[in-house]
């Protein structure tokens, strides 16, 4: 029975937030952790007098403490480009590449000693921390197709397959073709050079079962080019004998790119969302 858009769309979810999605806590521990001695040595500047004298004595006996400074600005990484007088500038906080005198420069410029001396913060362990917590909100994208594949797969394992015996995850074409005979020499899959990855693989006893998961709670042009690259995948997919491919998609995203969306829908059968997958369409779909 030929299924309505329209009604199948309308029972899309708004999110997939489990209880480590807005913060990870464990990695904003762990990244505080791992600079604790720095930033303790870098506590002996707070409500300093003399704070360029101070920071040039610290940076002389420890100069492992300016690892933790570009953190300090909430910039990850060990270095920190800026333009200063027209002129560009790259300060590695690793390998030292500027003089004491430049340090200090940007320890000025960037406010930094001023946070300091003037005891705006009284602990930079509890002030980073917070640092973290609020770059841990820019993961959260990634976050929810994490979050979205974790449902799928405890889907998966409900209708019974098991892990490398005959559900797989992250299975490339090339993997496919190695482990099933099945070499999916498609137009779609050859407009990228690398290689394809398929979220998930399941092998029944007469055919191969190639997996994408994704999780829209927002719009962008990324949905219309999904939408369209996966209908030339399914219309592809067709005609190869022994093999099927099934998109499973959600989030309320999808309104923005509906069209798109329906025209996928019209080619691919197999095509589902979150409340398909509580129906048991896995059970259904899958011999």
């Amino acid at each position: 029975m030929k299924r309505n858009f329209n009604e199948w769309l309308n029972k899309f979810i708004d999110s997939v937030a489990d209880w480590r999605y807005y913060t990870d806590f464990p990695k904003v521990y762990n990244n505080v952790d791992a600079i604790k001695v720095e930033l303790n040595l870098l506590n002996s500047l707070i409500n300093s007098k003399d704070i360029e004298n101070d920071f040039r004595n610290l940076v002389a006996k420890y100069p492992e403490v300016l690892k933790a400074v570009p953190i300090l600005i909430a910039k990850r990484g060990s270095e920190v480009r800026v333009v200063d007088k027209g002129k560009d500038k790259n300060f590695n906080f690793n390998k030292l590449n500027y003089t004491t005198d430049d340090y200090v420069y940007f320890m000025d410029k960037t406010g930094l000693f001023d946070l300091l001396s003037n005891h705006i913060i009284s602990d930079l362990l509890d002030y980073v921390k917070g640092v973290e917590v609020g770059l841990d909100s820019n993961a959260r994208k990634n976050r929810t197709g994490k979050a979205m594949e974790n449902i799928v797969e405890s889907f998966i394992v409900d209708a019974g397959f098991i892990k490398d015996v005959n559900y797989f995850k992250e299975m490339r074409t090339s993997e496919i073709r190695d482990r099933f005979g099945i070499d999916l020499q498609l137009e779609s899959l050859d407009e990228s050079k690398a290689e394809k990855r398929f979220d998930f693989v399941i092998k029944s006893k007469t055919t191969v079962y190639a997996i994408e998961v994704n999780f829209y709670s927002g719009g962008g042009s990324k949905l219309n080019e999904t939408a369209r690259s996966y209908k030339m995948l399914a219309q592809e997919a067709s005609t190869i004998p022994g093999f099927k491919f099934v998109w499973i998609t959600d989030g309320i995203g999808w309104n923005t790119a509906r069209r798109n969306l329906e025209e996928t829908f019209d080619v691919l059968e197999d095509i589902y969302n979150i409340n398909d997958l509580e129906s048991g369409i896995l059970s259904k779909i899958i011999k």
